[in-house]
């Protein structure tokens, strides 16, 4: 259990590392550049490449992580990744980290690790019976097919009503992430039995798809609207939904006991109270607003130009649809 909680958060750091990395690999791209033209351009900066390494190590750590510990342990701690970017455009950035954005941060953290003990997820089994696997499957594409038509029949203009695009669309992201997490278990039971046995069953085949369509949901709520709007969707809905499924799926235990439930339910709100605030922080949310103009000379104050000015121009879209 302690080398699964380690490499979760091994990565969940990747993972930040990796979306600032992208972000400011994407800064200086026109916006008008998509396909893979974009991709040509990105591939000749150093930062974005070295955003795809640290993004496949996370992938790898978390494919570890899934191979020594439950589900229902793993993919909470990986909602981390928020904290983690939180810190990196703080350090990055000029504004000062305001009191109540450190009270989050720490108030989320407590809350995971009052969720995390008063759970204590344990057991379960390596393989996850076929049809519970069509059920979960049906299930979650139902669940993101009524989120991506409420999403898209709100209309084309991202004035009114991109943030509630961008929301809907991150719950959505969040379900498919915590469905991908849930295939990447039952890859990870693999791992020892050889190519052959890997490549001749279905869970890679699966993680493929699942994957490439959780990178593209992920893009358009990140298009739609400002990262406040879609990030809590990202970091609630993806735990949540891996747990319930490693209690499904897997047979994980979670404690159920009268006091356990009650100190579970307010480590959740802990966690759900500190995305929100988080998410709404001036750190994120200056990613999309302008950048204020360059004082004169005249005014004596120097130009406030640095890495976060970058930062704050790019979006956080996925690496093949950073614009």
């Amino acid at each position: 259990m302690d080398k699964a909680i380690l490499l979760a958060v091994a990565a969940s750091l990747c993972t930040a590392t990796s979306s600032v990395c992208q972000r400011l690999g994407a800064s200086r791209t026109a916006a008008d550049t998509s396909g893979l033209r974009l991709i040509v351009r990105l591939a000749r900066r150093p930062i974005w490449l070295a955003g795809i390494g640290c993004m496949i190590l996370g992938f790898a750590c978390q494919v570890s992580a899934l191979h020594f510990g439950a589900l229902a342990l793993v993919q909470p701690i990986l909602a981390l990744e928020l904290l983690f970017v939180f810190a990196y455009m703080a350090a990055l950035g000029s504004r000062r980290v305001q009191l109540r954005d450190w009270l989050a941060a720490s108030g989320m953290s407590a809350g995971l690790g009052l969720f995390l003990l008063a759970a204590a997820p344990s057991g379960g089994r390596p393989h996850a019976p076929g049809p519970s696997w069509w059920l979960a499957g049906l299930a979650t594409a139902g669940v993101v097919l009524v989120g991506l038509i409420a999403a898209f029949g709100l209309g084309r203009r991202h004035g009114a009503h991109g943030s509630r695009r961008a929301a809907i669309l991150g719950a959505a992201t969040g379900l498919c992430w915590g469905f991908v997490a849930a295939v990447i278990k039952e890859f990870s039971s693999q791992l020892g039995a050889g190519a052959g046995a890997i490549f001749s069953s279905w869970p890679v085949y699966a993680l493929v798809g699942t994957g490439a369509a959780s990178l593209l949901l992920a893009s358009h709520a990140l298009a739609s609207g400002p990262l406040a709007a879609s990030q809590p969707g990202f970091t609630i809905l993806d735990p949540l939904a891996a747990s319930l499924l490693g209690v499904f799926l897997f047979g994980e235990h979670i404690r159920a006991g009268t006091l356990d439930l009650a100190a579970e339910a307010a480590g959740l709100a802990l966690v759900v109270a500190g995305v929100a605030v988080l998410s709404h922080s001036h750190l994120v949310q200056g990613e999309n607003t302008p950048r204020p103009a360059r004082p004169s000379a005249a005014s004596g104050s120097p130009g406030a130009r640095g890495p976060i000015s970058d930062l704050s121009r790019a979006r956080m879209n996925g690496p093949f649809s950073c614009q």
